[in-house]
């Protein structure tokens, strides 16, 4: 007997929400390669509070700082695609992919010279999508699939 569950399909770019954060629309690359999921944040400052570690920080992918706090998990050293390895922030949030929510753990790095401020990784796509690399926007609603933009 087959068990497989049927998995939304995500497009190799699509806008997700961060609604813990405040941010929504956020441009982000689908990306397989990727293990971890990773959002242009400028570290601002660590603060305690009630116990918790927290992290303060910018994060600019419509033109305007958005500045977020968020309980970060650790400080972990990532390799990049380019081989090199950073020590970075990483925070867990409630992520949400079209109609899925989950909570995903999210890197914070200088994504300014990179197209999406923020990657999506296989650890938070795993066992909640699948992939189609030749469409766009697919959990995006009115997004046109084909040219990418708004019909």
């Amino acid at each position: 007997m087959n068990r497989a569950k049927i998995l939304p399909v995500v497009g190799w770019r699509e806008l997700v929400q961060l609604p813990d954060l405040g941010l929504s629309n956020i441009p982000a690359k689908i990306d397989t390669g990727a293990r971890t999921s990773s959002l242009h944040g400028e570290v601002v400052e660590e603060f305690e509070r009630e116990g918790k570690r927290y992290v303060r920080f910018l994060v600019d992918y419509d033109g305007e700082p958005h500045e977020c706090e968020a309980v970060h998990v650790d400080i972990r050293g990532i390799t990049s695609s380019n081989g090199e390895t950073q020590r970075r922030y990483v925070i867990k949030t409630p992520l949400i992919i079209g109609d899925v929510r989950f909570r995903a753990e999210i890197t914070l790095a200088d994504r300014s010279s990179m197209k999406f401020p923020m990657l999506i990784g296989r650890s938070s796509l795993r066992r909640r999508f699948q992939v189609d690399s030749g469409y766009s926007w697919l959990q995006t609603p009115g997004m046109d699939v084909k040219k990418g933009h708004k019909p």
